[in-house]
C-alpha cells in the first residue's frame, strides 16, 4: 500500500469506525449500580439527599432546607489508552490484523467505568463515604422513629466471599460515575509527527475524563456471611427499615442481589427455585433478581 494521506485517512476512519461501532454495542454492569452524572469542571459537589426532610402539613410559613448546607465532592481523573502500528505493517498490506484490535479497543472503552466502579464498591468497608464512616459499615448515623439519632448498619461481616443487595429501581443509586470528557480518539499518522519521524510508528489513542464515587450507602447492603434465607431476610430488613431524620421510613426496595460468579448457584438457588427441601415452597422466590457480576470475584 502507498502511503499517503489519503489511504492514512481511509485506515484511520475505518479504526475508528470500528472503534465507534464496539463502544456503542458493548453491555457494561456498572450502570446497574451507579448513576451517570454529567461533570463540567474539575470537581462535583453533591449534596446530602439521604438527609431531605419529607413531606409535612404546610402549616404558617414553609420549613425550607438548605441542600447546598452539607456537600461533598467528587474529583475527576484523566486515563488514557494508546496503540502503536509500525509504519512498515501498513505498506506491506498488514492492516487487516488490526481490525480485532480496534473492536476490542473500542469494548475495552465502553467497559472502562466498570474498573472503577466496582473495585471501589468492593472496597466499601475500607473506604469513608460522605458521612465519616466507611461505605459499608455497622454504625452509620441514622435516625429512629421518633427522629432521634441512631446507629444504622449496611454491613454483615464473615468469612466468606461477600454478596450485596441493592435498590437499583431510584433515579439515585448506590454509586456515581461521574464523566467530564468523553472517549475520543486521536491520531499521529504525519510523516512530520515526532513518532513517525524517529520511530516508524504510527500512533493513536483514546483518552477521557472522569472518576467513580459513593452515592447513598442506604441503597446498598454488603454481607461476608454465608448466603442464606436467614442472612438474606436480615439484610433485607436492615435496608428496608432506615428512616430519615422526620422519623419516617425511607421508601427502600431491596430489589437486586450481586453475587460475584462464585456465589450464582446459592442466589439462584435461594431467589429463583419455587420449590425447596424436597417440595417446601419457597418464600423468598423472586423477592429479587439475581445478577452475577465477574467484577465481584
Amino acid at each position: 500500500m502507498d502511503i499517503t494521506v489519503a489511504n492514512l485517512r481511509g485506515i484511520y476512519t475505518s479504526l475508528s469506525t470500528i472503534f465507534n461501532q464496539s463502544l456503542g454495542a458493548t453491555e457494561t454492569f456498572y450502570n446497574s449500580v451507579a448513576m451517570t452524572v454529567p461533570s463540567t469542571t474539575a470537581v462535583n459537589e453533591y449534596p446530602r439527599l439521604d438527609d431531605l426532610p419529607g413531606w409535612r402539613e404546610w402549616i404558617g410559613d414553609r420549613v425550607a432546607f438548605d441542600v447546598g448546607a452539607d456537600l461533598y465532592s467528587i474529583r475527576n481523573r484523566r486515563f488514557e489508552k494508546t496503540l502503536k502500528i509500525n509504519r512498515d505493517k501498513i505498506r506491506d498490506d498488514q492492516i487487516g490484523i488490526f481490525t480485532p484490535l480496534a473492536a476490542q479497543y473500542g469494548q475495552d472503552g465502553a467497559q472502562f467505568p466498570d474498573t472503577l466502579v466496582w473495585p471501589l464498591f468492593k472496597k466499601g468497608e475500607a473506604t469513608a463515604c460522605y458521612d465519616g464512616q466507611y461505605y459499608f459499615d455497622t454504625d452509620h448515623p441514622g435516625y429512629n422513629e421518633q427522629g432521634n439519632l441512631i446507629s444504622v448498619s449496611n454491613y454483615m461481616p464473615g468469612t466468606g466471599p461477600a454478596w450485596y443487595i441493592i435498590d437499583d429501581t431510584k433515579i439515585v443509586k448506590p454509586m456515581i460515575w461521574q464523566t467530564r470528557d468523553p472517549i475520543k480518539l486521536t491520531q499521529m499518522f504525519s510523516d512530520t509527527d515526532p513518532n513517525v519521524f524517529w520511530r516508524n510508528e504510527y500512533v493513536w489513542g483514546a483518552d477521557t475524563r472522569g472518576n467513580a464515587g459513593f452515592g447513598l450507602w442506604q441503597l446498598a447492603y454488603k454481607s461476608k456471611a454465608e448466603l442464606n434465607k436467614d442472612n438474606y431476610k436480615a439484610a433485607r430488613t436492615a435496608m428496608q427499615t432506615i428512616r430519615k431524620r422526620s422519623g419516617e421510613v425511607m421508601p427502600i426496595r431491596a430489589a437486586t442481589l450481586l453475587v460475584p460468579p462464585e456465589l450464582e448457584d446459592q442466589g439462584r438457588s435461594l431467589l429463583e427455585a419455587a420449590l425447596i427441601n424436597g417440595g417446601e415452597t419457597n418464600v423468598w422466590a423472586k423477592t429479587a433478581k439475581v445478577m452475577v457480576i465477574p467484577h465481584l470475584a
